[in-house]
């Protein structure tokens, strides 16, 4: 089958075009034909770093990455109940191995595809809206007037993050620039803030929540703004001990939050994008064969929506 295989981390022409087993099933596993699959800056983070590599495929080379993917199941093994050969699936695939024709994928983490998106709209869900639903779900608690400030709020975890919100009946704050304003504001939003002219610190006082995809400075002058017992989850390293301090002098609890590849999360996340709640953007699509350039694109950090690839 046709794979992107890394031999080497490094720049995005370390993807090389090859040939690949085809998997071989394991119980409780399908197999998916892939139609496209969702890229995401954590694909590059593992294609460029050796210790991200080597934490998740070992020595193994050469490796395939790739999370997200959508498509059609044509073979499926004893203990694969729920599913059938012919469905739409999608998926964030645990061991990786998406950047292929096809993918054995555990029916623990699979959705059916909703009849109301594209099999490149499918692709562009998985791993972005998994990172915004489980923190603002499971973490927050989210619900009816709370009062939240999401930053980067044009991303792909930033868009999923603001519709799961306000699907709640959060109040909305969102950060982002200029040039994606009206996006952002088309998500429903109740005040945006454009980060290259104005301090969101400056202009609000007092959430109950901040989602933090950015770290750093922004991370420090959102504990600055959240309330005595409000909550701030970083989906980034907290590597400062000082912050973690000063949001204690502040009451304030300082969460990272690591997304975790869970079927029925996808599944609740499956029922409200069939119901039109949830809508993944996606930005650009790519063929298969311009996957390093769609690399490069998710590099530029400045993607409003998703990026997918197609077959």
């Amino acid at each position: 089958m046709k794979a992107f295989l890394l031999y080497e981390t490094g720049a995005p022409d370390q993807l090389v075009l090859g040939e690949a087993p085809k998997p071989t099933l394991q119980k409780g596993e399908v197999l998916i034909k892939v139609k496209a699959m969702g890229i995401n800056p954590a694909d590059a983070k593992y294609r460029s770093s050796d210790v991200f590599i080597a934490a998740f495929f070992g020595n193994v080379r050469p490796a395939i990455i790739g999370w997200d993917i959508s498509g059609e199941i044509v073979e499926k093994t004893e203990g694969a109940d729920g599913f059938e050969v012919g469905e739409a699936v999608f998926a964030l695939s645990p061991n990786a191995r998406g950047y292929a024709e096809y993918v054995a994928v555990k029916v623990d983490f699979l959705a059916k595809k909703p009849a109301n998106v594209s099999f490149e709209e499918a692709a562009a869900v998985p791993m972005a809206a998994l990172t915004a639903w489980q923190p603002l779900v499971h973490g927050m608690k989210i619900k009816k007037d709370d009062k939240i400030l999401i930053h980067a709020a044009s991303g792909g975890v930033g868009h999923f993050a603001v519709q799961i919100a306000k699907y709640f009946g959060a109040e909305v704050i969102a950060t982002s620039s200029a040039k994606n304003r009206d996006f952002v504001m088309s998500l429903g939003v109740d005040k945006h803030i454009d980060y290259q002219t104005e301090n969101f610190w400056d202009v609000i006082k007092e959430v109950d929540f901040v989602f933090d995809t950015i770290g750093g400075e922004t991370l420090e002058h959102s504990i600055d703004i959240t309330k005595s017992g409000g909550t701030i989850i970083s989906i980034l390293g907290l590597a400062d001990e000082s912050l973690k301090a000063k949001a204690k002098d502040k009451n304030v609890k300082l969460v990272l939050w690591g997304m975790q590849a869970k079927g029925e999360d996808l599944r609740a996340i499956t029922e409200l994008i069939s119901k039109g709640v949830l809508k993944p953007h996606i930005n650009k699509v790519y063929p298969f064969t311009d996957m390093e350039e769609a690399h490069k694109q998710i590099e530029t950090n400045r993607t409003a929506g998703k990026i997918v690839v197609v077959f």
